[in-house]
């Protein structure tokens, strides 16, 4: 049977490419195990000693950009056609986001990342276990889970969602680089983008799956008894796999939506809970003066590197490898955030992929890490930050143990985990499914249970040949070139903007002539393609059919 039948020409060549590139992956780790580890782990100290200031770069231009665009005049835009009306309700809207964005990862570091940094303080900051390096614990675990990673998500959903649903492209990547490349995004150069958009995609949601089938493992080795052997986290992967293959037989509507719903029940209740029973004033002294410590040194922290003293381990373990990691998620996460967002205005999608869900994500923090600093710094569990350090994957379970109803609240928990692990693995196919066949909206069966497969496939080999070091080391890896694509789609996206809706208030419209001229050499090809797009205004006037000022 002939199974490309049903993909567009135009997606054939990204389908096959991407399929067979990490095919290749994961044949590599399975026969040559050895070998796959030492050339990801040369390449990683390549990329981290000489690229880290990029990635800190890149990301501070994300936030910057995203947020400019909420806050400009731009952020009235709609995305989506004057009429169109949104798809699902706000708290339907919100979880989805939420839980693609972060899903069990914030369960798994919103606890173990401020113990780990009590015990090993960034950059020499403070004295190991003290009262001072808890406060920078909180301080790195609010800048790694707060604004950023968020804002580079909006980059890559805000524009896809602007082309696919008011432009009527294509929900592919490369559509975002007509304004800079004119029609070459329909030829090899757009297929590259797509294709490595694939790549990124297929590695940042193994890296995921790989880390909650850690946690999953040490919640059945804590709660059961269950051993912590590389076999059981395969076959928790394994046992999850056919759990969200079967999730995507169905609709989006039905499946990722009730599950992302379930999970963003339960998750307030365990928070609920552990603020109530736990250390609560000193829940919420953490939460404001961490939220303090983390707005006053957001900028020395964006850019601090100690490039005098660089330690090349820390970084790759940490800032470095959580923006890899956004941004290898950046096309997972913002396609299918563009997906569930037509209706909306720029200005809504900014708030709520980035202002809500970070707050969100500094209250998860604070009230579990900082009743876990509590407890490793009153003596009532002080080997839990050192057991921590070692194992973080251990880090939520050992907590539970300190407070009531322990078994009851582990099974909870590992619940919670097991949803969230399904509900992004799903979304993942669905992305992965319109990614590699030309933008399909509703990609075959066929095709995302072979992505479920390639999933695993990756996941699995990247817990066998390292564990969570191999999984970092992935990430980052497949980050390096996405961040440049990203880097595009900032510059392509806002010169559109320009080009169809006309400067903001206040800016000089000799800025506008400059940019245009540097960033496209095919500027009237381009412009003739504006004018030719319905909804679009000639000669740079404001296009205010969507109401907007």
């Amino acid at each position: 049977m002939n199974t490309s039948k049903n993909i567009p020409a135009a997606g054939k060549a990204v389908f096959v490419t991407s399929i067979a590139l990490s095919a290749l992956v994961v044949l590599w780790g399975v026969v040559w195990p050895a070998s796959f580890g030492a050339v990801t782990a040369r390449l990683l100290d390549l990329v981290v000693v000489d690229l880290s200031w990029f990635f800190l770069l890149a990301a501070n231009l994300f936030l910057v950009f995203v947020i400019y665009l909420g806050f400009s005049r731009y952020g009235r835009i709609k995305l989506g056609k004057k009429d169109d009306k949104p798809d699902f309700g706000r708290p339907s809207w919100f979880a989805m986001m939420f839980q693609a964005g972060m899903g069990p990862a914030i369960i798994f570091w919103g606890l173990a990342e401020p113990l780990s940094h009590y015990v090993n303080v960034p950059f020499g900051l403070a004295e190991p276990g003290t009262s001072e390096a808890a406060g920078v614990a909180i301080q790195y675990s609010f800048f790694h889970w707060a604004l950023h990673p968020w804002a580079i998500y909006a980059v890559a959903g805000l524009a896809v969602a602007y082309f696919s649903h008011r432009k009527g492209e294509r929900g592919l990547l490369s559509a975002i680089f007509r304004p800079l490349l004119g029609n070459r995004v329909d030829g090899p150069v757009g297929k590259t983008i797509d294709t490595l958009a694939v790549l990124a995609v297929v590695f940042g949601i193994a890296v995921a799956l790989g880390q909650a089938g850690l946690q999953m493992t040490a919640g059945l080795g804590e709660t059961f008894g269950v051993p912590n052997t590389v076999f059981v986290q395969l076959a928790v992967l394994g046992l999850t796999t056919l759990a969200f293959m079967a999730s995507a037989t169905t609709r989006i509507e039905h499946g990722i939506k009730w599950l992302s719903n379930i999970s963003m029940l339960i998750a307030p209740l365990l928070f609920v809970f552990y603020f109530i029973v736990g250390p609560t004033a000193t829940q919420l002294n953490v939460l404001t003066e961490g939220t303090g410590d983390y707005l006053t040194n957001l900028v020395p922290m964006s850019f601090r590197l100690d490039a005098f003293s660089f330690d090349a381990e820390w970084m790759g373990s940490w800032t470095v490898f959580y923006w890899s990691w956004w941004i290898a998620w950046a096309p997972y996460v913002g396609l299918f955030m563009a997906r569930i967002s037509r209706g909306r205005t720029i200005r809504e999608f900014v708030a709520a992929t980035v202002l809500f869900p970070s707050v969100v994500s500094m209250i998860w923090i604070a009230v579990f890490g900082g009743a876990a600093l509590q407890l490793a710094r009153s003596g009532e569990a002080s080997a839990i930050a050192e057991t921590v350090e070692q194992s973080p994957a251990a880090g939520m379970f050992l907590f539970i143990q300190e407070y009531p109803l322990p078994f009851l609240l582990s099974i909870i928990t590992l619940v919670v985990l097991w949803v969230f692990f399904v509900a992004g693995a799903d979304a993942g196919t669905v992305v992965l499914g319109e990614l590699s066949t030309g933008g399909l909206s509703n990609p075959k069966t066929w095709v995302r249970i072979l992505w479920g497969v390639l999933l695993a496939g990756v996941a699995a080999v990247l817990l066998v040949t390292g564990g969570l070091g191999g999984l970092q080391k992935a990430s980052v890896l497949t980050g390096t070139p996405f961040a440049i694509i990203l880097v595009g789609i900032c510059i392509a996206f806002y010169k559109h903007l320009r080009k169809e809706h006309g400067p903001s208030k206040g800016e000089d419209p000799r800025w506008n002539d400059w940019f245009a001229s540097k960033t496209s050499g095919e500027d009237g090809e381009y412009a003739e393609l504006v004018r030719r797009t319905p909804g679009a205004v000639a000669d740079g006037a404001p296009d205010r059919s969507d109401g907007s000022a």
